[in-house]
């Protein structure tokens, strides 16, 4: 079961905090988006976090849009409509907003647990 997080708190304590909790956040996505799609030999939040530092943020592009294609997975194996949600986070990516990505992928993952656990 994954915890359900305020996606406002979220981005507001990683601004407040100088993106320490966004850092935090990270990891717990990455964990709980192996939870909720039910693939748990993917990159763990750790890993995620590790990697993510060694490589300057490359790895997060990469990371975020392969998100996006499992919750599309996740959405069509259960009968929900989905969009090519990987594109959207990578441009986001892209543009300098991750924080937004990571505010969608949380959106996601809370409204998976409201509706499965």
């Amino acid at each position: 079961m994954v915890q359900e997080r305020n996606v406002a708190l979220c981005i507001i304590l990683s601004i407040i905090t100088c993106g320490l909790y966004n850092l935090y956040w990270i990891v717990c996505l990455g964990d709980d988006l192996n939870i909720v799609t039910e693939e748990p030999q993917e990159t763990s939040g750790g890993m995620l976090l590790l990697l993510t530092i060694i490589t300057c943020g490359i790895y997060k592009f990469y990371w975020d849009y392969k998100a996006g294609e499992r919750l599309d997975r996740m959405k069509n194996m259960r009968g929900i409509p989905s969009s090519n949600s990987g594109i959207l986070y990578l441009i986001l990516d892209l543009i300098s907003v991750g924080i937004i990505t990571n505010a969608l992928i949380q959106n996601e993952i809370n409204n998976h647990g409201r509706a499965y656990y």
